[in-house]
């Protein structure tokens, strides 16, 4: 017997494209469990507070689990063209555990960095001038956002250190514009989703996470090139 079709018969996964459908659509299932799953703390914690600006805040520390998910989603879609079986949670769970205190490293300074931004931001109508921080204040939560939208990707696809990420995550802004811009485009989609119904953007967080896995193969291969030994 071949090595082709030894590999044929150990794959879990068949050739045909209603298999490779069916393969796709299972992965994204387990996908959106395992999201859930690992947000779900933030999901009580956003429950338990009130609608209130004054705990604007408070929900944004309560996104502590956010990035680990994020990134372990990450590299879970960009593993699976590679893996032909039917484990997708098995890619999720290793990158969970492999990046989340590399991801924690930048995401806890980030987090506290946007409390702060955003807590100015509800209270700058009670201070003297607050209507002309309050544009630079939303340039600012915006740039912090983009730039932990670069840091998932940096943190799932290469092992880098964190100043180091830190820097090739500003640096990439610009060259690698249309990630940037499609960061900030589902931010603004997710904010509007938010606005509608919270449990809609829980059922869309596989494709939030396949939609940036996707837009970032520009960047991934950008920092490759320029950053990475061959």
């Amino acid at each position: 017997m071949s090595a082709m079709a030894r590999a044929q018969e150990a794959s879990e996964v068949g050739r045909g494209p209603l298999s490779r459908g069916a393969v796709v659509v299972y992965r994204l299932l387990v996908l959106e469990v395992l999201l859930l799953l690992a947000c779900s703390p933030s999901v009580v914690l956003l429950l338990l507070l009130d609608r209130d600006p004054s705990n604007v805040p408070l929900a944004v520390l309560a996104l502590l689990p956010l990035a680990p998910a994020l990134v372990a989603g990450v590299a879970a879609v960009r593993a699976w063209p590679q893996e032909d079986d039917l484990s997708p949670a098995r890619p999720f769970l290793r990158a969970y555990r492999r990046d989340l205190i590399a991801t924690l490293k930048w995401w806890v300074p980030a987090l506290l960095l946007l409390a702060v931004l955003s807590f100015n931001l509800v209270h700058a109508g009670a201070v003297d001038g607050g209507a002309v921080l309050l544009p630079v204040l939303l340039v600012l939560i915006t740039l912090v956002a983009v730039w932990c939208g670069q840091m998932v990707v940096l943190t799932a696809c290469f092992h880098l250190r964190t100043r180091d990420a830190a820097r090739i995550a500003v640096a990439e802004a610009v060259p690698q514009w249309r990630f940037t811009l499609g960061v900030l485009g589902l931010l603004v989609v997710a904010g509007a989703v938010l606005l509608t119904s919270e449990i809609v953007l829980l059922l869309l967080a596989w494709a939030f996470v396949g939609l940036l896995a996707l837009m970032a193969r520009g960047l991934v291969a950008d920092v490759t090139e320029r950053f990475t030994r061959r």
